[in-house]
């Protein structure tokens, strides 16, 4: 039984507003982990086209210690993705995809805040 933002239950009371700001608070860290994913997994593509067109040395510490990090985090989903693409040849969409699957995610977590 809901009074006025207050739930009542075996005579005690739980303010509900309590509980509603505990989980948005969880949905914008989460919103948050996965806005930082998405840039990272922009930096990773962005890194990639920057040594295949020979801007960048990839021999360089500094460039290797960035490519292996992100590399560590995203080609695990990345090779997840490509299991499930049809094979294009030199072209590799994968990034596309888990970048819209991420958005859609944001998405479903912002609609849920709304909603």
């Amino acid at each position: 039984m809901r009074v006025h933002g207050l739930c009542i239950v075996k005579g005690a009371t739980i303010q509900l507003y309590e509980l509603g700001r505990d989980m948005y608070a969880v949905i914008v860290l989460i919103d948050q982990i996965v806005n930082i994913y998405i840039w990272t997994l922009l930096i990773y593509v962005g890194v990639g086209w920057l040594v295949t067109f020979r801007v960048v040395n990839p021999w360089q510490p500094v460039v290797r210690m960035i490519t292996d990090l992100l590399a560590r985090v995203h080609e695990p989903l990345l090779r997840q993705v490509r299991r499930v693409l049809p094979d294009l040849g030199p072209v590799d969409i994968s990034p596309i995809i888990l970048f819209l699957a991420a958005q859609f995610i944001r998405n479903l977590l912002i609609s849920s805040l709304s909603g």
